[in-house]
């Protein structure tokens, strides 16, 4: 994925969407994700860095080149994916990029993703999440 960048349109400033702390996922569904009080529209990506909208649509999109974010973040060891409504399993190439990282992916549902970020950030865990969003 290219980095989100701003641009200006007839006076007005549009950045790319991002919430710099670690909140739980309240909610998901209708196409987006619900937290810190605030919803998104669309994919999001959280990292310990904060939350950030991200483009990806299918698991297709899961790819290095696609996620740069993530690989140039340190200290994750877990990357929940939310796959949609149902478990996709993700490309050998993703998983040994992430491994060389010292990172591994545990793909499932994006609401078991969710749930499951929840828990693991709230005991402390080094995790990020990659959610699709779903309708």
């Amino acid at each position: 994925m290219a980095e989100p960048s701003s641009s200006s349109h007839a006076g007005l400033e549009i950045k790319a969407a991002h919430f710099p702390g670690r909140p739980p996922v309240d909610t998901y569904g209708n196409g987006g994700f619900r937290f810190a009080d605030m919803s998104h529209r669309g994919s999001i990506l959280c990292l310990p860095t904060g939350i950030y909208g991200w483009e990806g649509t299918e698991t297709a999109d899961v790819t290095k080149s696609k996620l740069k974010r993530l690989f140039d973040e340190d200290g994750i060891e877990i990357v929940l994916v939310g796959t949609g409504r149902d478990l996709i399993p993700l490309s050998k190439s993703f998983r040994d990029a992430l491994a060389k990282k010292g990172m591994r992916a545990d793909p499932m549902s994006t609401g078991a993703a969710a749930r499951t970020y929840n828990v693991l950030l709230a005991e402390g865990r080094a995790v990020a999440a990659i959610l699709l969003a779903v309708e």
